[in-house]
């Protein structure tokens, strides 16, 4: 793969489109050319105005039908403002730093701006996503001192999922009760 450069954007600078209602998109995965998930943001500047649309990400697609595990999980971040999201009929209150999970593809979502401005950034795809052995490394390590059965557990999981990780492995011999 050749070296390619990072792209560096501020949200201001993706011209916000008008989407369904009063959706204001700025279409994110497009302007940086993410190819690995879906990644957007709504802008709200009324009370009101949706920053997700309602909808599900129910299997529509022939192909979505025959392999379900292609329909999309999302997460949403509230980046500024204060969203109101509506999921599967019940409301969820979400300022500025919220994180917001979905991961069935067939709940209802909708959220609307509480206050004005309001930005939510939206990530999703299908769970094929498979995390890299660093994770269980991080988890682990900061428990070796405070819990290192814990640490142990998280190793062994990792190893499980990552056989040929080095650093897993030997953080887990270093953490071997000694007899």
């Amino acid at each position: 793969m050749a070296n390619l450069p990072p792209k560096i954007v501020a949200l201001d600078e993706i011209e916000p489109l008008p989407g369904p209602g009063t959706l204001s998109w700025h279409p994110v995965r497009h302007a940086l050319g993410i190819r690995a998930f879906g990644c957007n943001a709504y802008t709200a500047h009324a009370v009101g105005d949706d920053v997700v649309e309602p909808h599900t990400e129910a299997a529509e697609e022939p192909e979505e039908l025959e392999h379900p595990e292609l329909m999309h999980e999302e997460l949403y971040f509230v980046a500024a403002g204060l969203a109101r999201f509506t999921i599967d009929g019940v409301e969820h209150e979400a300022p500025a730093g919220t994180y917001v999970f979905i991961p069935d593809p067939n709940s209802h979502r909708h959220a609307v701006a509480v206050e004005t401005p309001t930005t939510v950034l939206s990530f999703g795809g299908p769970p094929t996503f498979e995390p890299s052995a660093w994770e269980w490394l991080f988890r682990a390590d900061a428990l070796i001192d405070t819990d290192p059965a814990e640490a142990r557990a998280i190793l062994a999981d990792g190893i499980e999922k990552h056989p040929e990780s080095v650093p897993l492995r030997a953080l887990l011999a270093v953490l071997q009760p000694q007899d």
